[in-house]
């Protein structure tokens, strides 16, 4: 772990996560409110209930939203691309202390 680096704790659906980054604070944040913003969009879409499959779906509508801005502006590419790999590394944090801390999903 570097100097910089820390845990910030966030909540994504009602659920807390510890997030290790050497991101700022209020960037961490806003990350996570964007991120749970995408799950319940996706969870009001698809109200099946499995975490998972809206994690999947939210993180598609992110991408996509990438991808679009990749084909876009240069300057908005850089800024997505980082934005992407934070609420990447987010959401494999979210679902690794969802298989340790929650029952299996059915």
């Amino acid at each position: 772990m570097s100097e910089s680096s820390r845990v910030v704790s966030v909540e994504v659906q009602g659920l807390r996560f510890p997030i290790r980054s050497a991101l700022d604070e209020d960037y961490i944040a806003e990350l996570a409110t964007y991120v749970d913003d995408k799950m319940r969009a996706a969870s009001d879409a698809s109200p099946s209930g499995d975490v998972v499959k809206i994690a999947v779906v939210a993180a598609l509508n992110i991408a996509d939203e990438y991808f679009r801005a990749r084909d876009g502006d240069d300057r908005a590419v850089a800024s997505a691309e980082a934005r992407a790999d934070a609420i990447e590394s987010m959401i494999d944090s979210m679902i690794a202390a969802l298989r340790t801390e929650a029952p299996p999903l059915r």
